[in-house]
């Protein structure tokens, strides 16, 4: 009764054997979560981070990375897989089609990491030829991956990235969404990339992201995490409209209420390594709509963990998370 009246967090998954301990936690009773949580993901950030082919061909055994973005950005944004990954490419044929994807998506990361987060009149001549020479390489292996192993939707979501940064143009990156969308119709991470794609910043028109979201939403499944999708296209209105209250209105906070009643917080949610990404989506979109009632069950189940993304759109993440947490 009372978990009902004041609001319980979601079922958390029964004991997961391998999710990783909860690290020592700040004063403010938060943790950033490394490696998605989970044991095997960290022992293949282990192998990457050695430069361990073998060791990395072993521990993807339990992930399909043709499917799960979430791995496979683990790789993508480690420093260091540019060094080794090329020979992997080169001298494993059997394993080609999987080296060229951990190598074009990890060179789309390497590619930004140079351009920076600098807005465009701020980068320089330099960080633009090294950031487009890398995205060239990006986009012929993640091209030649999508040959290789056609039923991949992952090279697919990461070419409409690199046609992004590359002003390749609408038609372009519609042909790839296309392609993304025919292997997987409900794939999160490609949905959440086109509404980034529909922001007035990258050529769309106001109300086209947020439209785009919830066309995708209805025909989301109970229990799907495409949900997800909803909280992200608030938070890119949000960051499009420079306004700190923006999203303060009660149509809105009744649509991410039902957007996380319907995908995280529903008892048909599947529990996987990274389900704190869902959670931490909804978490920042709910706290910037002022809905305190389902933040407080997002961020109880939570306990605590913090995911960098997406509340890099703030100067000072970890801060924010633990502020809007308190809040709750």
């Amino acid at each position: 009764m009372f978990g009902k009246l004041f609001g319980r967090g979601a079922e958390r998954p029964a004991a997961d054997p391998h999710a990783l301990p909860v690290p020592r936690r700040q004063k403010n009773g938060m943790y950033t979560l490394r490696a998605l949580g989970d044991a095997r993901v960290l022992a293949l950030v282990e192998a990457a981070d050695a430069g361990d082919w073998e060791a990395v061909k072993a521990a993807l055994a339990p992930f399909d990375l043709g499917r799960y973005h979430q791995v496979l950005g683990e790789l993508a944004d480690l420093d260091g897989v540019q060094d080794w990954i090329g020979r992997a490419v080169e001298e494993d044929k059997e394993h080609r089609a999987t080296a060229l994807l951990i190598s074009g998506t990890r060179h789309i990361s390497w590619g930004w990491e140079a351009r920076t987060a600098a807005r465009a009149v701020h980068v320089t001549e330099e960080q633009w030829r090294i950031f487009h020479e890398r995205l060239h390489i990006a986009e012929q292996q993640l091209l030649e991956a999508a040959e290789l192993r056609p039923e991949w939707v992952t090279p697919w979501r990461r070419l409409l990235t690199s046609g992004r940064g590359m002003s390749l143009g609408r038609a372009v990156n519609e042909t790839r969404l296309d392609a993304a969308l025919r292997r997987d119709p409900l794939d999160l991470e490609t949905h959440i990339e086109w509404v980034s794609q529909l922001q007035p910043r990258w050529g769309g028109e106001p109300g086209q992201a947020l439209a785009f979201a919830q066309e995708a939403f209805a025909r989301a499944p109970e229990g799907h995490r495409l949900g997800c999708v909803i909280a992200m296209a608030y938070i890119e209105e949000w960051v499009e409209s420079e306004r700190g209250d923006y999203l303060q209105t009660d149509e809105i906070r009744a649509q991410l209420r039902e957007a996380a009643d319907y995908s995280i917080l529903h008892p048909a949610y599947v529990w996987r390594p990274g389900w704190q990404q869902d959670f931490n989506m909804f978490a920042m979109a709910l706290s910037l709509a002022g809905e305190r009632h389902t933040a407080r069950r997002v961020f109880q189940t939570l306990d605590g963990a913090c995911t960098k993304w997406p509340w890099t759109y703030f100067a000072e993440p970890e801060k924010e998370f633990a502020r809007h947490h308190r809040r709750a």
